[in-house]
């Protein structure tokens, strides 16, 4: 099956052609870092990370996802913590990455800083002086809207409505109220370069066209975010990229990922429902965490609830209690290939609530099989599929050793299978039927075989 992905800017499923199949370029709009990241900003990172993936399977990726380090909300953070900006960017660049790699999302191949490109945004913004798509005033440099009759063409936005000043801030110096900036003036407390234009910072939309310009070309393949970027950021970075380039396409292909909710709201600092990475890890493990940012399709609103990451965590135990139950597939999975109907829903724009599906079947045909050699192969070929899509990638006795359930861990669990051992052996039934109780109700169920008694968590 040949890849093929949902394009923002056609709002149709497309065949994926790269312009070098040699060279496949993908820029994805990174973190600004004056926070924690919270659960919205990983689910792009988990999402293009699974892309990521699954272009490293066809072509020779170059995927680069930026870093904002100097923004607005960073010297507001900065000023409310009495501390230099520069901390503040450090520290929670440190902290996206600690959490990222939590979740199993892999580092990009560039991770550019914005700080680090000041001088391929200021040369950006002089082609598009030169060219009349931008003016000087009171000390900004402002993009003229309408001198790219394309504008609105991502976001389905009317021009006209933007030019007159819908949803968009009104300056008295801007030409039209659709104007955006490009340069904005320093005052002496805030972080600020020398340009033509007075001491200044860039503004947010020039900063990824001039590292995406750098690292990637004119010309890019695909163009990711969250649906929140659509506009003003990315419909922008569109207008100011094709005209700095003069006329060059800027993406092939424009992917979204949809919104994430909590508990069937939106996620908002004035009703207090952020959830931070961080403060999830400390409830389930990151490949849980993971599972549940997939358990959705990416295009569509993924509505985070307790139970969805409770589900995903148990259906983590499932699959690795297949793998866990299949002796010597380690010696065959080097070799081996994920299963075809993971792959084939991958490959038609991202479907993970399919692709999971197939690994499900897979282990349930596994589970089914008396034929110990095809067990050993299709236990392979989950363990491969999943490491397509970030999961599965513990020991299987590492996976149940390492994760307590409902405050029952490991080492608890075994002390009690140990005890009705010996109820059983002293045909005390009905303590051994008290303690399988116990654990049924800690959410462990219990399998008695020839070989000896097993454990999992409850489905």
């Amino acid at each position: 099956m040949t890849l093929s992905v949902y394009n923002t800017l056609t709002r149709q499923k497309e065949p994926f052609a790269p312009g070098d199949p040699g060279r496949v370029t993908m820029y994805v709009c990174g973190p600004t870092v004056y926070s924690y990241p919270h659960i919205g900003n990983a689910r792009p990172a988990v999402v293009f990370d699974v892309l990521a993936r699954l272009l490293r399977r066809l072509y020779h990726l170059v995927y680069a996802r930026n870093i904002t380090d100097v923004d607005d909300k960073i010297n507001a953070a900065a000023a409310a913590a009495g501390c230099p900006i520069g901390d503040i960017s450090t520290r929670f660049t440190a902290a996206y990455h600690q959490d990222m790699r939590a979740l199993g999302v892999l580092p990009p191949d560039v991770e550019p800083l914005a700080t680090a490109h000041i001088g391929q945004m200021q040369a950006m913004i002089g082609r598009l002086l030169a060219r009349g798509h931008a003016y000087v005033a009171e000390g900004h440099v402002l993009f003229r809207v309408r001198s790219f009759p394309g504008y609105g063409q991502l976001s389905r936005r009317d021009q006209r409505e933007l030019l007159a000043g819908a949803r968009v801030d009104v300056a008295p110096y801007k030409e039209d109220a659709g104007d955006f900036v490009l340069w904005k003036p320093s005052t002496p407390e805030l972080p600020g370069w020398e340009s033509p234009w007075g001491r200044g910072r860039p503004g947010w939309h020039i900063e990824c066209s001039a590292m995406s310009a750098q690292h990637l070309g004119e010309t890019i393949d695909i163009h990711g975010g969250g649906n929140d970027l659509i506009f003003p950021h990315h419909e922008n970075e569109l207008a100011q990229s094709t005209c700095a380039h003069d006329g060059a396409t800027f993406s092939r292909y424009w992917m979204h990922n949809g919104f994430l909710n909590v508990d069937h709201a939106k996620m908002s600092k004035s009703i207090g429902n952020i959830l931070l990475v961080r403060e999830l890890l400390e409830q389930a493990p990151g490949e849980a965490v993971r599972l549940a940012l997939l358990s959705a399709h990416y295009r569509q609103p993924l509505d985070w609830t307790a139970e969805v990451l409770a589900q995903s965590r148990r259906n983590l135990d499932r699959l690795y209690g297949t793998l866990r139950d299949v002796a010597g597939w380690e010696d065959e999975w080097p070799a081996a290939a994920p299963d075809a109907a993971f792959v084939a829903a991958l490959e038609d724009d991202l479907n993970t609530p399919r692709a999971l599906a197939a690994l499900f079947d897979l282990s349930h045909a596994i589970r089914r099989s008396g034929d110990e050699g095809e067990r050993r192969r299709l236990a392979a070929q989950l363990r491969a599929s999943g490491e397509l899509v970030g999961l599965l990638g513990a020991q299987p006795e590492a996976w149940f050793t390492g994760n307590p359930a409902d405050g029952l861990d490991a080492a608890g669990v075994e002390q009690l299978l140990e005890a009705r051992r010996e109820a059983r052996a002293r045909r005390d039934f009905a303590e051994a039927d008290r303690i399988r109780g116990e654990l049924t109700a800690a959410g462990i169920l219990i399998e008695d075989g020839p070989e000896g008694t097993r454990w999992r968590r409850a489905d």
